[in-house]
């Protein structure tokens, strides 16, 4: 059975926030461009970003491949990263299309960079890395990268914000007949998915970090982002209600009408074909 068939409630999933998404969440730092060009040793002529959503992570790379191609099987992300694109004065080198991770409309041998950021564990990782091995070129690199939430900055904002999400993890399974669970893969085991799956001659985990900006507003932002606390949101239970107002008036009391440095922690998983 194929991801579209099967993974619905995934897709669904990250409908009705796009912008939120879009304002708070953190771009692909340059650090990604980098590690992928020099693995594969040249400008790559094709880079393939799966589950791309809004294109945080596609549009970096418009001044170092001749063709980047977002495939995102949502449409309001979709849409909102065709909005971006269009704000952009149209980039002819980009473009975003509706797929799945296991049906793209990709040719076979055709990428020399596949990526996933925030999304391969939202992804069925058999049927995905088939689709991988048909696409990728030889000697072409698949990277999955993710952040860990949350960003570093006091532990004790951390501690409130992972509390806010492990609240909402539960008040989603308490209601359950009226939310369809979506299906979500351990991340840790994406490295040996890669290993398992015969695809890959060489295979990395690489941690790196990037220091970005960031106001109480995004902060709080970041925090109301995560899938599990909008999907509360979105089925109009009140119970997050005070843990949200609680936790944005500690934030902004320790901000202080500051912008501050916060850090975003990256786990990439590559593998080379």
């Amino acid at each position: 059975m194929t991801e579209s068939n099967h993974l619905s409630n995934n897709v669904t999933r990250f409908t009705g926030y796009a912008n939120l998404y879009d304002k708070y969440r953190p771009e692909a730092p340059l650090q990604v461009v980098n590690l992928l060009t020099q693995y594969v040793g040249h400008k790559p002529t094709l880079v393939l970003d799966l589950g791309c959503g809004t294109g945080l992570s596609t549009i970096i790379w418009k001044e170092h491949a001749d063709q980047v191609v977002g495939i995102e099987p949502n449409e309001d992300m979709r849409n909102k990263s065709l909005e971006k694109l269009q704000l952009l004065g149209g980039t002819p080198s980009i473009t975003f299309v509706a797929g799945y991770s296991d049906q793209t409309p990709a040719k076979s041998a055709s990428a020399d960079i596949v990526t996933c950021s925030q999304s391969f564990h939202w992804m069925e990782p058999e049927s995905t890395l088939k689709e991988i091995n048909r696409i990728l070129k030889k000697n072409g690199v698949f990277a999955v990268y993710d952040c860990d939430w949350p960003p570093t900055l006091h532990w004790t904002l951390e501690a409130e914000y992972l509390n806010l999400i492990q609240k909402a993890d539960a008040v989603i399974q308490q209601n359950v007949d009226t939310f369809d669970l979506v299906h979500k893969w351990n991340k840790d085991g994406h490295l040996d998915n890669f290993r398992a799956c015969g695809i890959f001659r060489f295979t990395k985990e690489i941690v790196f970090h990037n220091i970005e900006t960031c106001s109480a507003e995004r902060y709080v932002g970041l925090a109301l982002s995560q899938g599990s606390v909008q999907n509360v949101l979105k089925l109009n239970l009140r119970d997050l209600d005070e843990d949200i107002e609680a936790f944005g008036q500690n934030v902004e009391q320790y901000f202080d009408s500051r912008d501050l440095d916060i850090m975003f922690n990256y786990r990439m998983r590559l593998g080379v074909k």
